[in-house]
């Protein structure tokens, strides 16, 4: 889990100014990293083989079978957030040449930052999508700290200026492998949509809420939602 050969080193930390309700929520300090450790630890027996398999049918292609973004992290700190590579190796320059030569598609990526019929995405690509088995790398990042295995999506730093004054409620939580956004409605809602469930997740935060977005995720993965 540590091919790097497509990450950037993270960036400095953003500044963020604290508020009354910055890091208030005690769950969601010592309690739910113990919570978060002890489950990745159970689990990594298991998934460590599957993301090793996956990894060298990735590879197959040539490129690196890992990607790293990054990403903001809890209180502006920036990490890398791994992944099973979804794309193509020259990803960046296709979706550069894609948004110059495609106005609906350019308009697309504006709103929702993302594609939903995006000719990078490999045929494997889209299947580990679908299950979320793309995400499975993402246990490092939870063992590291980075990440906890409920809580918002990880953005960019270009996403959290979409947050506005609404940024704080994303930087005093630790980005979630799964949150509210992939179990309600993940492609048919909009960017707006998913700040105010990130909004509603800290004011929600628990752990009878943890363990109903774990369950609502095997659902979603089983119906391979996912993408």
């Amino acid at each position: 889990m540590t091919d790097t050969s497509t990450a950037a080193p993270p960036e400095r930390p953003i500044r963020v100014e604290r508020s009354r309700h910055f890091f208030q929520f005690r769950y969601d300090g010592a309690v739910k990293r113990c919570i978060d450790l002890s489950l990745a630890l159970l689990l990594l027996p298991t998934l460590v083989p599957i993301i090793t398999i996956l990894w060298l049918i990735v590879r197959l292609d040539g490129g690196p079978g890992l990607f790293g973004h990054t990403r903001v992290g809890r209180g502006g700190r920036m990490f890398r957030c791994w992944k099973i590579r979804t794309m193509v190796p020259d990803a960046s320059r296709q979706l550069d040449q894609l948004l110059a030569s495609d106005p609906e598609a350019r308009v697309e990526w504006e709103r929702d930052r993302k594609l939903r019929c995006d000719p990078r995405v490999t045929r494997l690509g889209t299947f580990l999508r679908e299950t979320s088995l793309d995400e499975l790398p993402q246990i490092w990042n939870v063992l590291t700290g980075e990440m906890s295995l409920i809580g918002p999506r990880p953005i960019t730093v270009d996403e959290l200026e979409r947050y506005g004054r609404q940024r704080l409620i994303y930087l005093s939580l630790r980005p979630g492998v799964t949150g509210l956004w992939q179990v309600s409605g993940r492609n048919d809602i909009t960017y707006d949509q998913r700040i105010k469930l990130d909004a509603e997740y800290l004011h929600r935060i628990s752990p009878r809420t943890d363990l109903y977005i774990l369950l609502r995720t095997m659902a979603v993965v089983l119906r391979r939602t996912g993408y």
